[in-house]
């Protein structure tokens, strides 16, 4: 196919249709962050015999999703970008909550959006299900970058085995 490139790689996603830098994730990203916000002003509510209970469990989720997120940021530092392709000039972070999940921004994105949508958004269940989707790509993509990037990335990742949530996914 003209002008297309295909990483040799077993978790390529046939990126280039996402920019050279993966800005169309972050695009997709942001329109179901956008669509799982939207669906509170839809006026669909649980139940009154579980409404309290999934309030309560979605905010719990959420505060412990934000956590995960600030946990992110923190051990990636300057390292951290929104886009899937490693910045130029950067090095293969490890430590503090990279040491037990791959992706936490992703993981905490996702559970902010469930905490979202138990709390007080039922809808927005569908675009957090097409979420988790998104981002399970995107982070694929991500990871053939890094390990042409870092060849060092393959052993992190064996020993990392959860990409989103720690003892989880």
């Amino acid at each position: 196919m003209l002008g297309s490139r295909v990483t040799e790689c077993e978790h390529d996603v046939r990126p280039d249709s996402q920019g050279p830098r993966g800005e169309g994730w972050v695009v997709l990203q942001l329109l179901l962050g956008a669509a799982i916000a939207g669906c509170g002003l839809v006026g669909v509510y649980w139940p009154g015999s579980v409404e309290s209970f999934f309030g309560i469990l979605g905010l719990l989720l959420a505060v412990a999703a934000a956590l995960l997120v600030v946990l992110g940021l923190l051990s990636l530092g300057r390292s951290f970008t929104p886009l899937p392709r490693p910045r130029a000039r950067t090095r293969l972070r490890q430590g503090g909550i990279l040491r037990l999940v791959r992706h936490p921004v992703y993981g905490g994105v996702i559970l902010i959006g469930l905490g979202w949508s138990l709390a007080d958004a039922p809808l927005g269940l569908v675009p957090t299900a097409l979420l988790v989707v998104l981002c399970d790509l995107k982070a694929r993509r991500e990871e053939a970058w890094l390990l042409e990037r870092f060849p060092e990335y393959a052993a992190y990742r064996a020993r990392t085995p959860h990409r989103f949530v720690p003892w989880l996914y």
